[in-house]
Protein backbone atom coordinates (compact mmCIF):
# COMPACT_ATOMS: atom_id res chain seq x y z
CA UNK A 1 0.00 0.00 0.00
CA UNK A 2 2.57 2.34 0.78
CA UNK A 3 5.19 1.35 -2.08
CA UNK A 4 2.15 1.54 -4.25
CA UNK A 5 1.40 5.28 -3.21
CA UNK A 6 4.92 6.24 -3.03
CA UNK A 7 5.59 4.94 -6.57
CA UNK A 8 2.35 7.41 -7.61
CA UNK A 9 4.35 10.66 -6.20
CA UNK A 10 7.46 9.36 -7.92
CA UNK A 11 5.26 8.97 -11.30
CA UNK A 12 3.92 12.14 -10.69
CA UNK A 13 7.51 13.66 -9.91
CA UNK A 14 8.81 12.32 -12.95
CA UNK A 15 6.22 13.54 -15.14
CA UNK A 16 6.35 17.16 -13.75
CA UNK A 17 10.47 16.59 -14.61
CA UNK A 18 9.93 15.92 -18.33
CA UNK A 19 7.10 18.86 -19.07
CA UNK A 20 9.47 21.29 -17.22
CA UNK A 21 12.49 20.24 -19.22
CA UNK A 22 10.74 20.51 -22.29
CA UNK A 23 9.66 23.63 -21.33
CA UNK A 24 13.22 24.67 -20.41
CA UNK A 25 14.56 24.07 -23.03
CA UNK A 26 13.00 26.52 -25.59
CA UNK A 27 11.48 26.48 -29.13
CA UNK A 28 10.50 23.47 -30.72
CA UNK A 29 8.05 21.66 -32.13
CA UNK A 30 6.11 21.78 -28.81
CA UNK A 31 7.00 25.19 -28.18
CA UNK A 32 6.37 28.39 -30.53
CA UNK A 33 9.19 30.82 -30.60
CA UNK A 34 7.79 34.24 -28.93
CA UNK A 35 9.05 37.60 -30.09
CA UNK A 36 10.22 40.06 -28.15
CA UNK A 37 13.22 41.09 -25.87
CA UNK A 38 15.28 38.27 -24.91
CA UNK A 39 15.75 39.58 -21.10
CA UNK A 40 11.71 39.62 -21.13
CA UNK A 41 9.73 37.00 -19.12
CA UNK A 42 9.31 34.42 -19.31
CA UNK A 43 12.74 32.36 -19.98
CA UNK A 44 14.30 29.46 -21.64
CA UNK A 45 17.05 28.34 -23.16
CA UNK A 46 17.60 28.06 -26.38
CA UNK A 47 19.03 24.28 -27.46
CA UNK A 48 16.37 24.00 -30.30
CA UNK A 49 15.76 20.14 -29.63
CA UNK A 50 14.78 17.62 -32.04
CA UNK A 51 10.96 16.63 -32.60
CA UNK A 52 12.22 13.16 -31.70
CA UNK A 53 13.54 13.90 -28.26
CA UNK A 54 10.48 17.27 -26.98
CA UNK A 55 8.19 14.63 -28.56
CA UNK A 56 9.03 11.30 -26.54
CA UNK A 57 9.50 13.82 -23.65
CA UNK A 58 6.12 14.74 -23.78
CA UNK A 59 4.88 11.29 -24.19
CA UNK A 60 6.71 9.85 -21.51
CA UNK A 61 5.06 13.01 -18.78
CA UNK A 62 2.15 11.66 -19.85
CA UNK A 63 2.50 8.09 -19.17
CA UNK A 64 4.18 8.31 -16.45
CA UNK A 65 1.69 11.45 -15.13
CA UNK A 66 -0.88 8.86 -15.69
CA UNK A 67 0.65 5.96 -14.25
CA UNK A 68 1.41 8.07 -11.19
CA UNK A 69 -1.98 9.39 -10.42
CA UNK A 70 -3.11 6.10 -11.28
CA UNK A 71 -1.15 4.31 -8.45
CA UNK A 72 -2.00 6.93 -6.26
CA UNK A 73 -6.22 6.81 -6.69
CA UNK A 74 -5.23 2.77 -5.98
CA UNK A 75 -3.41 3.27 -3.08
CA UNK A 76 -6.06 5.82 -1.43
CA UNK A 77 -8.66 3.67 -1.99
CA UNK A 78 -6.52 0.89 -0.28
CA UNK A 79 -6.08 2.76 2.40
CA UNK A 80 -2.90 4.86 2.09
CA UNK A 81 -2.62 8.17 3.40
CA UNK A 82 -0.14 11.12 3.05
CA UNK A 83 0.01 14.75 4.21
CA UNK A 84 -2.00 17.04 1.83
CA UNK A 85 0.22 20.04 2.17
CA UNK A 86 3.14 19.29 1.02
CA UNK A 87 2.12 17.32 -2.30
CA UNK A 88 -0.16 20.96 -2.70
CA UNK A 89 2.87 23.01 -2.21
CA UNK A 90 4.98 20.73 -4.54
CA UNK A 91 2.34 21.26 -7.21
CA UNK A 92 2.27 24.87 -6.59
CA UNK A 93 5.99 25.47 -6.96
CA UNK A 94 5.58 23.38 -10.34
CA UNK A 95 3.03 25.61 -11.19
CA UNK A 96 5.35 28.78 -11.05
CA UNK A 97 8.06 26.90 -12.46
CA UNK A 98 5.87 26.67 -15.57
CA UNK A 99 4.56 30.07 -15.12
CA UNK A 100 8.09 31.17 -15.44
CA UNK A 101 8.98 29.44 -18.91
CA UNK A 102 7.64 30.14 -21.97
CA UNK A 103 4.04 27.83 -23.48
CA UNK A 104 4.35 24.19 -25.17
CA UNK A 105 1.96 22.38 -26.31
CA UNK A 106 -0.25 24.34 -28.31
CA UNK A 107 -0.25 28.28 -30.25
CA UNK A 108 -3.33 29.06 -28.39
CA UNK A 109 -1.26 31.45 -26.27
CA UNK A 110 -0.44 33.53 -29.73
CA UNK A 111 -4.05 33.79 -30.30
CA UNK A 112 -4.99 35.31 -26.97
CA UNK A 113 -1.94 37.57 -26.97
CA UNK A 114 -2.96 38.49 -30.35
CA UNK A 115 -7.05 39.05 -29.41
CA UNK A 116 -5.99 41.88 -26.63
CA UNK A 117 -3.75 43.41 -28.73
CA UNK A 118 -6.70 44.53 -31.03
CA UNK A 119 -9.12 44.98 -28.11
CA UNK A 120 -6.00 47.29 -26.53
CA UNK A 121 -5.68 49.40 -30.34
CA UNK A 122 -9.34 49.84 -30.71
CA UNK A 123 -10.16 47.16 -32.77
CA UNK A 124 -13.17 44.79 -32.47
CA UNK A 125 -11.97 41.24 -31.82
CA UNK A 126 -15.04 39.46 -32.33
CA UNK A 127 -14.49 41.02 -36.41
CA UNK A 128 -11.37 41.22 -36.68
CA UNK A 129 -8.76 38.67 -37.59
CA UNK A 130 -4.94 38.17 -37.10
CA UNK A 131 -4.50 37.88 -40.72
CA UNK A 132 -5.89 41.95 -41.04
CA UNK A 133 -3.35 43.23 -39.02
CA UNK A 134 -0.29 40.97 -40.05
CA UNK A 135 1.95 44.00 -39.76
CA UNK A 136 1.47 44.34 -35.82
CA UNK A 137 4.49 42.27 -34.07
CA UNK A 138 1.44 41.03 -31.40
CA UNK A 139 -1.87 41.14 -33.13
CA UNK A 140 -0.14 39.55 -36.03
CA UNK A 141 1.72 36.85 -34.23
CA UNK A 142 -1.20 33.55 -34.37
CA UNK A 143 0.27 30.54 -36.02
CA UNK A 144 -3.26 28.81 -36.62
CA UNK A 145 -6.22 30.43 -37.09
CA UNK A 146 -5.52 33.42 -38.45
CA UNK A 147 -8.33 34.11 -40.43
CA UNK A 148 -10.72 33.49 -37.35
CA UNK A 149 -11.85 36.20 -34.70
CA UNK A 150 -12.03 35.51 -31.67
CA UNK A 151 -14.72 32.64 -29.69
CA UNK A 152 -13.72 33.38 -26.29
CA UNK A 153 -15.89 35.19 -23.74
CA UNK A 154 -15.94 38.89 -23.27
CA UNK A 155 -14.07 38.79 -19.49
CA UNK A 156 -11.33 36.63 -21.24
CA UNK A 157 -11.05 38.94 -23.57
CA UNK A 158 -10.55 41.74 -20.99
CA UNK A 159 -7.92 39.98 -19.58
CA UNK A 160 -6.06 39.84 -22.40
CA UNK A 161 -6.36 43.27 -23.63
CA UNK A 162 -5.12 44.00 -19.96
CA UNK A 163 -2.11 41.53 -20.57
CA UNK A 164 -1.31 43.51 -24.42
CA UNK A 165 -1.64 46.77 -22.72
CA UNK A 166 1.54 46.35 -20.09
CA UNK A 167 2.92 43.87 -22.40
CA UNK A 168 3.16 46.57 -25.59
CA UNK A 169 4.35 45.88 -28.82
CA UNK A 170 6.40 42.35 -27.05
CA UNK A 171 4.72 39.20 -27.45
CA UNK A 172 6.85 37.85 -24.90
CA UNK A 173 5.62 40.51 -22.38
CA UNK A 174 1.82 39.83 -23.05
CA UNK A 175 1.98 36.05 -22.83
CA UNK A 176 4.02 36.14 -19.60
CA UNK A 177 1.17 38.57 -18.09
CA UNK A 178 -1.52 36.03 -19.44
CA UNK A 179 0.80 33.04 -17.80
CA UNK A 180 0.67 35.22 -14.46
CA UNK A 181 -3.41 35.47 -14.74
CA UNK A 182 -3.80 31.85 -15.47
CA UNK A 183 -1.25 30.84 -12.27
CA UNK A 184 -2.98 33.30 -9.93
CA UNK A 185 -6.43 31.68 -11.29
CA UNK A 186 -5.04 28.21 -10.79
CA UNK A 187 -3.91 28.95 -7.10
CA UNK A 188 -7.04 30.40 -6.15
CA UNK A 189 -9.25 27.54 -7.46
CA UNK A 190 -6.44 25.17 -5.04
CA UNK A 191 -7.10 27.54 -2.14
CA UNK A 192 -10.93 27.26 -2.64
CA UNK A 193 -10.56 23.35 -3.28
CA UNK A 194 -7.96 23.05 -0.32
CA UNK A 195 -10.15 24.96 2.79
CA UNK A 196 -13.88 23.77 1.67
CA UNK A 197 -12.24 20.51 2.40
CA UNK A 198 -13.96 18.95 5.64
CA UNK A 199 -11.14 16.39 6.51
CA UNK A 200 -7.14 15.33 5.51
CA UNK A 201 -8.58 12.69 3.71
CA UNK A 202 -10.58 15.29 1.60
CA UNK A 203 -7.70 18.08 1.09
CA UNK A 204 -5.53 14.77 0.04
CA UNK A 205 -7.96 14.58 -2.87
CA UNK A 206 -7.97 18.10 -3.75
CA UNK A 207 -4.20 18.02 -4.27
CA UNK A 208 -3.91 15.08 -6.09
CA UNK A 209 -7.03 15.75 -8.31
CA UNK A 210 -6.33 19.47 -9.16
CA UNK A 211 -2.93 21.06 -7.70
CA UNK A 212 -0.23 18.53 -8.36
CA UNK A 213 -2.61 16.65 -11.18
CA UNK A 214 0.57 16.42 -13.44
CA UNK A 215 -1.63 16.71 -16.82
CA UNK A 216 -3.89 19.27 -15.58
CA UNK A 217 -0.49 21.44 -14.80
CA UNK A 218 0.56 20.91 -17.86
CA UNK A 219 -1.72 21.72 -20.22
CA UNK A 220 -3.70 24.53 -18.24
CA UNK A 221 -0.44 26.18 -16.70
CA UNK A 222 2.26 24.89 -18.70
CA UNK A 223 0.10 25.35 -21.74
CA UNK A 224 -1.23 28.49 -20.73
CA UNK A 225 -5.36 28.17 -21.49
CA UNK A 226 -7.08 30.21 -20.31
CA UNK A 227 -9.60 27.69 -19.45
CA UNK A 228 -8.38 27.85 -15.66
CA UNK A 229 -9.95 31.42 -15.64
CA UNK A 230 -13.13 30.20 -16.03
CA UNK A 231 -12.44 27.07 -13.75
CA UNK A 232 -11.89 29.65 -10.60
CA UNK A 233 -14.99 31.11 -10.66
CA UNK A 234 -16.96 28.06 -11.16
CA UNK A 235 -15.55 26.45 -8.23
CA UNK A 236 -15.66 29.69 -6.22
CA UNK A 237 -19.93 29.30 -7.24
CA UNK A 238 -20.34 26.10 -5.75
CA UNK A 239 -18.03 27.15 -2.04
CA UNK A 240 -20.57 30.31 -1.86
CA UNK A 241 -23.46 28.52 -2.57
CA UNK A 242 -22.56 25.94 0.16
CA UNK A 243 -23.57 28.74 2.84
CA UNK A 244 -26.36 29.63 1.52
CA UNK A 245 -29.45 27.53 3.78
CA UNK A 246 -27.74 28.72 7.04
CA UNK A 247 -29.67 31.71 7.98
CA UNK A 248 -28.05 35.43 8.44
CA UNK A 249 -24.66 34.12 5.86
CA UNK A 250 -24.68 36.53 3.21
CA UNK A 251 -21.36 37.27 1.34
CA UNK A 252 -20.21 41.12 0.15
CA UNK A 253 -23.54 41.92 1.05
CA UNK A 254 -25.33 40.16 -1.38
CA UNK A 255 -27.84 36.85 -0.70
CA UNK A 256 -25.31 33.07 -1.30
CA UNK A 257 -27.37 32.30 -4.45
CA UNK A 258 -27.16 35.78 -6.21
CA UNK A 259 -23.17 35.60 -5.30
CA UNK A 260 -22.94 32.06 -6.71
CA UNK A 261 -25.37 33.40 -9.35
CA UNK A 262 -22.71 36.00 -10.37
CA UNK A 263 -19.79 34.06 -10.18
CA UNK A 264 -21.42 31.73 -12.39
CA UNK A 265 -21.46 34.35 -15.10
CA UNK A 266 -18.31 35.39 -15.01
CA UNK A 267 -17.31 32.04 -15.67
CA UNK A 268 -19.26 32.07 -18.24
CA UNK A 269 -18.43 35.51 -19.64
CA UNK A 270 -14.97 34.00 -20.07
CA UNK A 271 -15.80 30.31 -21.74
CA UNK A 272 -19.65 29.68 -22.13
CA UNK A 273 -19.12 25.90 -21.10
CA UNK A 274 -18.82 27.18 -17.32
CA UNK A 275 -22.33 28.08 -17.37
CA UNK A 276 -23.24 24.24 -16.86
CA UNK A 277 -22.44 24.55 -13.43
CA UNK A 278 -25.52 26.52 -12.13
CA UNK A 279 -27.28 23.29 -12.77
CA UNK A 280 -26.00 21.86 -9.44
CA UNK A 281 -27.64 25.06 -6.98
CA UNK A 282 -30.90 25.33 -9.07
CA UNK A 283 -31.40 21.54 -8.82
CA UNK A 284 -30.89 22.13 -4.98
CA UNK A 285 -32.95 24.90 -5.11
CA UNK A 286 -35.68 23.14 -6.86
CA UNK A 287 -35.41 20.37 -4.58
CA UNK A 288 -36.21 22.41 -1.91
CA UNK A 289 -39.99 23.81 -3.42
CA UNK A 290 -40.00 19.75 -3.54
CA UNK A 291 -39.52 19.52 -0.21
CA UNK A 292 -41.84 22.21 1.02
CA UNK A 293 -39.52 25.67 1.22
CA UNK A 294 -41.00 27.08 -1.55
CA UNK A 295 -40.57 30.59 -1.04
CA UNK A 296 -37.52 30.58 -0.04
CA UNK A 297 -36.27 27.53 -2.82
CA UNK A 298 -38.43 30.16 -5.62
CA UNK A 299 -36.40 33.22 -4.27
CA UNK A 300 -32.78 31.87 -4.20
CA UNK A 301 -33.32 30.40 -7.59
CA UNK A 302 -34.66 33.98 -9.15
CA UNK A 303 -31.27 35.30 -7.24
CA UNK A 304 -28.94 32.36 -8.78
CA UNK A 305 -30.41 32.43 -12.70
CA UNK A 306 -31.24 36.51 -12.32
CA UNK A 307 -27.12 36.77 -10.69
CA UNK A 308 -25.44 34.60 -13.86
CA UNK A 309 -27.85 35.65 -16.58
CA UNK A 310 -26.94 39.76 -15.73
CA UNK A 311 -23.70 39.34 -15.61
CA UNK A 312 -23.25 37.13 -18.51
CA UNK A 313 -25.85 39.00 -20.59
CA UNK A 314 -23.99 42.55 -19.90
CA UNK A 315 -20.43 41.20 -20.47
CA UNK A 316 -21.46 40.06 -24.17
CA UNK A 317 -24.13 43.07 -24.50
CA UNK A 318 -20.99 45.64 -23.80
CA UNK A 319 -18.60 42.87 -26.12
CA UNK A 320 -20.86 44.27 -28.94
CA UNK A 321 -23.03 42.57 -31.35
CA UNK A 322 -20.60 39.97 -32.92
CA UNK A 323 -19.39 38.47 -29.68
CA UNK A 324 -21.26 35.14 -30.05
CA UNK A 325 -20.39 34.68 -34.05
CA UNK A 326 -17.79 32.37 -33.95
CA UNK A 327 -19.52 30.75 -30.90
CA UNK A 328 -22.36 29.98 -33.14
CA UNK A 329 -19.96 28.58 -35.90
CA UNK A 330 -17.87 26.54 -33.42
CA UNK A 331 -20.81 24.92 -32.43
CA UNK A 332 -20.69 22.60 -35.36
CA UNK A 333 -17.15 22.06 -35.18
CA UNK A 334 -15.81 18.20 -34.56
CA UNK A 335 -12.66 17.96 -33.61
CA UNK A 336 -10.44 15.27 -35.22
CA UNK A 337 -9.64 12.91 -31.88
CA UNK A 338 -13.72 12.72 -30.69
CA UNK A 339 -15.37 9.30 -31.56
CA UNK A 340 -17.99 11.81 -33.58
CA UNK A 341 -15.20 12.32 -36.23
CA UNK A 342 -15.73 8.77 -36.99
CA UNK A 343 -18.63 9.69 -38.26
CA UNK A 344 -17.45 11.77 -40.53
CA UNK A 345 -17.65 9.43 -43.88
CA UNK A 346 -20.95 7.78 -43.38
CA UNK A 347 -22.70 11.69 -43.84
CA UNK A 348 -22.29 14.79 -46.03
CA UNK A 349 -20.83 17.79 -43.88
CA UNK A 350 -24.43 19.32 -43.82
CA UNK A 351 -26.52 16.10 -42.40
CA UNK A 352 -23.17 15.51 -40.54
CA UNK A 353 -23.39 18.50 -38.15
CA UNK A 354 -27.04 18.68 -37.93
CA UNK A 355 -27.22 14.64 -36.86
CA UNK A 356 -23.88 14.68 -34.66
CA UNK A 357 -25.51 17.84 -32.60
CA UNK A 358 -28.83 15.94 -32.26
CA UNK A 359 -26.87 12.53 -31.37
CA UNK A 360 -24.64 14.67 -28.91
CA UNK A 361 -27.52 16.07 -26.97
CA UNK A 362 -28.75 12.70 -26.49
CA UNK A 363 -25.87 11.17 -25.32
CA UNK A 364 -24.88 13.86 -22.65
CA UNK A 365 -28.47 13.77 -21.15
CA UNK A 366 -28.14 9.79 -21.28
CA UNK A 367 -24.89 10.54 -19.48
CA UNK A 368 -25.89 13.13 -17.11
CA UNK A 369 -28.89 10.72 -15.98
CA UNK A 370 -26.45 7.93 -15.11
CA UNK A 371 -23.79 9.85 -13.55
CA UNK A 372 -26.31 11.87 -11.39
CA UNK A 373 -27.05 8.76 -10.41
CA UNK A 374 -23.57 6.96 -9.73
CA UNK A 375 -21.30 9.87 -8.48
CA UNK A 376 -21.17 9.29 -4.79
CA UNK A 377 -23.09 11.07 -2.32
CA UNK A 378 -21.01 13.12 0.37
CA UNK A 379 -20.58 10.87 3.75
CA UNK A 380 -22.21 13.96 5.99
CA UNK A 381 -20.24 13.73 9.32
CA UNK A 382 -22.36 13.72 12.60
CA UNK A 383 -23.73 16.95 13.15
CA UNK A 384 -22.61 18.71 10.44
CA UNK A 385 -26.72 19.17 9.51
CA UNK A 386 -29.23 18.90 6.75
CA UNK A 387 -27.16 21.82 4.79
CA UNK A 388 -24.20 19.76 4.35
CA UNK A 389 -25.46 16.85 2.95
CA UNK A 390 -27.48 19.61 0.11
CA UNK A 391 -23.92 21.17 -0.75
CA UNK A 392 -22.63 17.65 -1.29
CA UNK A 393 -25.91 17.29 -3.69
CA UNK A 394 -25.28 20.29 -5.59
CA UNK A 395 -21.30 19.52 -5.83
CA UNK A 396 -22.44 15.82 -7.53
CA UNK A 397 -25.13 17.84 -9.79
CA UNK A 398 -22.77 20.09 -11.32
CA UNK A 399 -20.17 17.33 -11.94
CA UNK A 400 -22.64 15.04 -13.30
CA UNK A 401 -23.15 18.00 -15.92
CA UNK A 402 -19.61 18.77 -16.49
CA UNK A 403 -18.80 15.18 -17.09
CA UNK A 404 -21.31 14.31 -19.40
CA UNK A 405 -20.90 17.35 -21.49
CA UNK A 406 -16.89 16.54 -21.92
CA UNK A 407 -17.62 12.51 -23.04
CA UNK A 408 -20.65 13.82 -25.32
CA UNK A 409 -19.23 17.34 -27.18
CA UNK A 410 -18.12 16.39 -30.67
CA UNK A 411 -15.45 18.87 -30.27
CA UNK A 412 -13.21 18.23 -27.15
CA UNK A 413 -9.07 18.97 -26.04
CA UNK A 414 -7.13 17.67 -23.30
CA UNK A 415 -6.86 21.51 -21.26
CA UNK A 416 -11.00 21.07 -21.48
CA UNK A 417 -11.27 18.29 -18.77
CA UNK A 418 -9.76 20.98 -16.31
CA UNK A 419 -13.54 21.43 -15.89
CA UNK A 420 -14.46 18.48 -14.62
CA UNK A 421 -10.70 17.42 -12.16
CA UNK A 422 -11.65 20.64 -10.58
CA UNK A 423 -15.23 19.85 -9.80
CA UNK A 424 -14.60 15.85 -9.20
CA UNK A 425 -12.23 16.91 -6.57
CA UNK A 426 -15.19 18.74 -4.68
CA UNK A 427 -16.51 14.97 -4.07
CA UNK A 428 -15.41 11.89 -2.43
CA UNK A 429 -13.50 9.18 -3.67
CA UNK A 430 -15.25 7.93 -7.13
CA UNK A 431 -14.35 5.24 -9.58
CA UNK A 432 -14.89 7.71 -12.45
CA UNK A 433 -11.41 9.41 -11.27
CA UNK A 434 -10.16 6.22 -13.24
CA UNK A 435 -12.11 6.80 -16.61
CA UNK A 436 -11.34 10.59 -16.49
CA UNK A 437 -7.73 10.01 -16.02
CA UNK A 438 -7.79 7.95 -19.01
CA UNK A 439 -9.83 10.38 -20.92
CA UNK A 440 -7.30 12.87 -20.48
CA UNK A 441 -4.73 10.94 -21.37
CA UNK A 442 -5.77 9.71 -24.61
CA UNK A 443 -6.19 13.57 -25.61
CA UNK A 444 -3.27 13.95 -24.10
CA UNK A 445 -1.49 11.89 -26.38
CA UNK A 446 -3.87 13.12 -29.65
CA UNK A 447 -2.43 16.24 -29.62
CA UNK A 448 1.22 15.61 -29.44
CA UNK A 449 1.62 18.26 -30.24
CA UNK A 450 -1.17 20.80 -30.60
CA UNK A 451 0.00 22.29 -33.54
CA UNK A 452 -0.75 22.30 -37.27
CA UNK A 453 1.51 19.56 -38.81
CA UNK A 454 2.28 22.03 -41.64
CA UNK A 455 3.83 24.79 -38.96
CA UNK A 456 6.10 22.47 -37.76
CA UNK A 457 8.35 20.65 -40.61
CA UNK A 458 7.29 17.46 -38.12
CA UNK A 459 9.37 14.88 -39.85
CA UNK A 460 7.53 12.28 -42.15
CA UNK A 461 8.44 8.63 -39.31
CA UNK A 462 6.15 10.83 -36.92
CA UNK A 463 3.78 11.72 -39.01
CA UNK A 464 1.55 8.93 -38.28
CA UNK A 465 0.84 10.63 -35.27
CA UNK A 466 -1.35 13.04 -37.17
CA UNK A 467 -2.78 10.62 -39.57
CA UNK A 468 -3.33 7.27 -36.95
CA UNK A 469 -3.08 8.55 -33.63
CA UNK A 470 -5.31 11.50 -33.56
CA UNK A 471 -7.87 10.81 -36.11
CA UNK A 472 -8.06 6.60 -35.81
CA UNK A 473 -6.97 5.36 -32.37
CA UNK A 474 -7.71 7.84 -30.37
CA UNK A 475 -11.38 8.44 -31.14
CA UNK A 476 -11.34 4.49 -30.98
CA UNK A 477 -10.36 4.57 -27.60
CA UNK A 478 -12.36 7.13 -26.27
CA UNK A 479 -15.55 5.07 -27.42
CA UNK A 480 -14.20 2.37 -25.41
CA UNK A 481 -14.13 4.57 -22.46
CA UNK A 482 -17.42 5.56 -23.13
CA UNK A 483 -18.71 2.41 -23.05
CA UNK A 484 -17.07 1.66 -19.67
CA UNK A 485 -18.58 4.68 -18.28
CA UNK A 486 -22.03 3.81 -19.49
CA UNK A 487 -21.56 0.27 -17.80
CA UNK A 488 -20.19 1.57 -14.38
CA UNK A 489 -22.50 3.89 -14.00
CA UNK A 490 -25.15 1.23 -14.61
CA UNK A 491 -23.05 -1.45 -12.33
CA UNK A 492 -22.96 0.85 -9.30
CA UNK A 493 -25.76 3.25 -9.68
CA UNK A 494 -26.39 4.88 -5.95
CA UNK A 495 -23.00 3.05 -4.00
CA UNK A 496 -20.00 4.56 -3.96
CA UNK A 497 -16.78 2.89 -4.37
CA UNK A 498 -15.22 2.00 -0.73
CA UNK A 499 -12.00 3.69 0.70
CA UNK A 500 -9.21 1.85 2.88
CA UNK A 501 -9.00 3.58 6.72
CA UNK A 502 -5.68 4.48 7.26
CA UNK A 503 -3.97 1.87 10.05
CA UNK A 504 -3.17 3.02 13.10
CA UNK A 505 0.56 4.15 13.70
CA UNK A 506 2.38 1.43 15.74
CA UNK A 507 6.04 1.60 15.79
CA UNK A 508 6.13 -1.22 13.35
CA UNK A 509 4.58 0.61 10.74
CA UNK A 510 4.90 3.08 8.18
CA UNK A 511 3.31 6.55 8.95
Amino acid sequence: MTRLGTGGLCGIGISLACFLLTALMGPSVFQPELGGAAAEPPYSLTLRPTPHLVIGLVAAGVAAGTAGLGLCLAAVRRGWRVRALPVAAAGMLAAVAFMMMPPVGSTDHLNYASYGRMAATGHDPYETSAAELSHDPVAGAPEEWRTTPSVYGPIATGEQALAAWIGGGSVRLTVFVLSVANTLAFAATALILYRTARSEERRLRTALLWTCNPLVLFHLIAGAHNDVLAIAPMVAALAVFSGHARPGRRLAGLPRPLAAGVLAGVGAAVKLPAALVVGGPAWALVRGTWEGRIRRSAAGLVALLGGAGAVAALSYLVAGPHALDQVREASGMVSFATPWHLLDDWFGRGARRDVIKTGALLLGLLLFVLLVRTLPRDNTPPGTGEASARDGETQRVAAALVLAWLFAAPYALPWYDGFAWALLALLPWTRVDGILLAHTAALSFAYLPARAPARISLPDDLSWLFTFVRPTLVPWTLVALLLILVVQCLRFSGRAPATGRPRRASAGSPG
